[in-house]
Parts: C-alpha cells; structure tokens; sequence
C-alpha cells in the first residue's frame, strides 16, 4: 500500500483533484461513503455527479491506480470513478482488493464498479467474497454492499447466483444484523446506478 506521505507529490496530486475536491463544504469521499450523496436534493445532487461524471472522464487509469493503491478514501473514490466510466481494464485489481479486504468502507466502492460492469465475472467476484465473508462475523465490513450489488447483477443478467446466500438458515441470515432488507440493498444498488447512468449521459 502507498502510505500518505506529503513529500509524494504525484499520490497527493491525486488525492486533492479527485478524493478531497469540494463541492460545497464536503469532501468528495464523505459523499460517496454509503451513497451519501442520494440523500441530497435534487439541486445540490446534480452538480455533484456532474462533476464526478467529469472526473470519472478526466481521470488517468494511471492516477486512478495510484489511488486504488492508498489508504481507503482514495480507494474508494477511485473505484467509483472507474464504476462511473465502466473501465473495466480495472476488474482484476477490484476483485484482488474486495477478497483482500483490508478494511471497512473501501469495498463499497469496488462492490459498486462490479454492479457498474455487470458481468458474470462480475458477479463471480462477488460470490465468492460473500463466501468467504459471511462466514466471519468478526469482519463485518460491506458484505451488505455484496449482496445487494450481486442481486442486482442477477436481476441484470437474468440469473440466481445470490439465492444460496438467502436460503433460509444460509451465511446471510446466519450474519445479518441489517434493517435493511435484500430487496432494499439491492435498490439502493440499482438507483446508485441509475443516478450515475444519467450524470454520464448528460456529459
């Protein structure tokens, strides 16, 4: 991992055009941590994922593997942005990083890219960091994120990859503690996508 250090001038160039940009008094990560930014209203929304869109053009593959190769905000600003431009050249190196899993947060990012790419091995990718997961309560980071990511991929390609999880007695009932349910994890998954859809299509 590439610590932050102040005298690396390219990762911190990075971080300050595309993770701590400022669109009001937020930084860009805080509003993209759980989707944040749905919860703005239509004025305040747009422009945000107006200038995301932009970034997400913008951006180098090479800025955006120095930021997948930082600390959690850069990388979970740098895979929304590959998820908004769908560069999949990137899959590989998410799907390394969400079964790495080195922490919470991050793979909320790379859960989304997944969603964005909606592949097979898309949903692979998925599958089998809910195996691995679920099944270590002690890590609870962003398996909700997995899971409502992996159901969207199954309503998208017309497939049933997350049924096993849901069975009942199977790993999601045995780990959940969410209010939320499947069918409302895989909403938020389909409106994020929807909302960026449309950011890009304005560009």
């Amino acid at each position: 991992m590439r610590s932050l250090d102040p005298d690396d001038a390219e990762l911190m160039t990075a971080i300050g055009r595309y993770v701590t940009l400022r669109t009001g008094t937020v930084p860009r990560y805080l509003k993209l941590l759980h989707g944040n930014f749905m919860t703005m209203d239509t004025v305040q929304r747009r422009p945000f994922l107006q200038q995301l869109a932009e970034s997400a053009r913008q951006a180098s593959d090479h800025d955006l593997a120095i930021l997948l190769d930082s600390e959690w905000r850069s990388r979970l600003t740098a895979s929304w942005l590959i998820a908004l431009d769908r560069r999949e050249q990137f899959r590989q190196r998410i799907g390394e990083l969400l079964l790495a899993s080195e922490g919470p947060y991050a793979a909320q990012g790379y859960c989304f890219a997944l969603a964005r790419f909606a592949t097979a091995a898309d949903a692979e990718l998925l599958a089998a960091y809910l195996d691995t997961y679920l099944q270590q309560p002690d890590k609870r980071f962003d398996q909700h994120w997995a899971l409502g990511a992996l159901l969207y991929l199954d309503e998208q390609l017309a497939a049933n990859r997350a049924a096993r999880f849901l069975a009942d007695g199977a790993l999601w009932q045995q780990w959940s503690k969410s209010e939320e349910t499947p069918a409302e994890l895989r909403e938020l998954i389909r409106q994020l996508c929807s909302a960026t859809d449309e950011a890009m299509n304005i560009g």
